[in-house]
């Protein structure tokens, strides 16, 4: 009998055990993904989130001088899928570590080509890739969770901006996307599948050959006959060459297309721009 209940015993320990070993709670850090579209390639950035939770936290719980890992749990990392420039340096495409140095007035921000960096013990300043300091702004509230998110993103231009309890530290980004475009156009409109279109957008939108432009919405119109948006954007270009009436006969024929196509976007485009050449 003793021997039955001793095993009877044992038998609820262990249910009770596995059972335990089972429970998920949620994390006190979140882990959070994000994911940015930028240049001709795209940005994403892997960290945990903590919160203030009524402490304080720069120059105590994040220590100054002192090497961060830029968030809670694991190392912060960050994948570019193209080649950035970071402080005036090259970073090739890649994953990084992305840790900080923080003071009171300035950061210290760096991409590493260590992954694994959770205490100051473990980071190695010869794997560095890129070093560069930010001015640490005060904000007029206080944002409760970590935050890094990509911001003012441009074609060519963002900011990756660290925000927490009343701090926020920017780390500009560029990539060069005029020269590998150029050599795509090159490339293309060189050979049998010729972007006419989007090569013309490209040359009038960064001030470049308009002449050129013009020669290629001729050809994008000459592809496609019914191309309302050609003749919409050829009549664009036409006004930044100071040529009105071609650019009023260019906005009419696409209001008549568009018409034809029941896009009624692209006739209000049109008789608005018409309404800026009267």
């Amino acid at each position: 009998m003793k021997k039955i209940l001793f095993l009877s015993l044992c038998f609820v320990i262990i249910s009770y055990m596995t059972e335990a070993q089972q429970l998920t709670t949620p994390q006190a850090s979140t882990t959070q993904t994000v994911k940015q579209n930028f240049g001709l390639s795209a940005v994403e950035l892997n960290y945990s989130r903590p919160s203030v939770k009524g402490r304080k936290i720069f120059g105590a719980l994040v220590p100054y001088g002192k090497v961060w890992r830029t968030g809670a749990n694991n190392a912060t990392v960050i994948t570019f899928g193209d080649e950035v420039i970071i402080g005036g340096k090259k970073v090739p495409a890649g994953k990084y570590g992305l840790l900080t140095i923080p003071e009171q007035d300035q950061w210290t921000i760096i991409l590493s080509k260590q992954v694994d960096v959770t205490s100051p013990a473990d980071y190695k300043q010869d794997q560095d890739v890129v070093r560069v300091t930010s001015k640490a702004e005060a904000l007029p509230f206080s944002v409760e969770t970590f935050t890094i998110m990509f911001n003012d993103v441009k074609p060519n231009a963002m900011s990756i901006d660290l925000i927490w309890d009343q701090t926020l530290v920017a780390l500009p980004v560029e990539t060069d996307i005029d020269s590998k475009i150029m050599a795509q156009i090159k490339s293309l409109v060189e050979g049998d599948n010729r972007p006419y279109f989007p090569a013309a957008m490209y040359y009038m939108e960064n001030g470049k050959d308009l002449n050129k432009a013009l020669a290629w919405f001729d050809k994008a119109v000459e592809q496609n006959p019914k191309a309302y948006w050609a003749y919409h954007q050829r009549a664009n270009l036409l006004v930044k060459m100071g040529k009105k009436q071609e650019a009023i006969a260019s906005a009419n024929k696409s209001i008549e297309l568009a018409k034809e196509a029941k896009n009624a976007d692209y006739v209000t485009l049109n008789e608005n721009l018409l309404k800026t050449l009267k």
